[in-house]
């Protein structure tokens, strides 16, 4: 039996290769420029001295070497003191020897006052309070100024930069069609 020719065929689609980068931004921002300036607190004191102040006048008056002044104002008040007893006293002796019914004689008893000695008290009297103290205390100044602080920001711009991908298209392979034709004898 003979056997029938066949074509025979042969075929290739086509390929299309395609390479692709994709493109992207790149973005970069410094950080801000900043300046700083601080002011520093501030505390300021001031104390002033208290004050103190002792009064011995009462005490040398009762030793009796205070003042000339002092001294000589308690001499007139105590003078005006027993002036006014004599003027009393004198008043009462008067009375006492006009009164007719007494039949004692005062004139005796008159002379023998007369040797007393007058009393002039020009010391006044001790106590423990003849020294008077006192003390003022004065409070002290506090001023607080706070501490300060100033920023200056400057904020830079970003710097934004597209890369551009890439699209790369080829033929990765061709197309093609083969046609072998059967064989033939020729020998016929």
């Amino acid at each position: 039996m003979t056997s029938i020719p066949q074509i025979r065929i042969n075929q290739q689609y086509s390929r299309i290769g395609i390479d692709t980068e994709p493109g992207h931004y790149e973005i970069k921002q410094p950080g801000p420029d900043q300046q700083y300036k601080t002011t520093p607190s501030r505390l300021e004191m001031e104390s002033p001295s208290g004050e103190l102040s002792i009064d011995s006048s009462k005490a040398w008056d009762a030793l009796g070497i205070g003042s000339n002044y002092r001294l000589m104002d308690t001499i007139v008040s105590e003078a005006r003191r027993i002036a006014l007893q004599g003027i009393a006293r004198r008043v009462e002796d008067g009375n006492r020897m006009a009164d007719l019914t007494n039949k004692n004689d005062p004139i005796p008893e008159f002379a023998m006052r007369a040797f007393d000695d007058l009393d002039i008290e020009y010391r006044t009297s001790a106590a423990p309070d003849n020294v008077s103290i006192q003390y003022v205390a004065r409070k002290p100044n506090i001023q607080f100024t706070p501490a300060t602080l100033d920023i200056q920001t400057k904020v830079n711009a970003p710097s934004i930069e597209y890369v551009r991908g890439k699209l790369d298209i080829y033929l990765a392979q061709k197309a093609f069609i083969e046609i072998i034709p059967p064989e033939m004898d020729l020998k016929v």
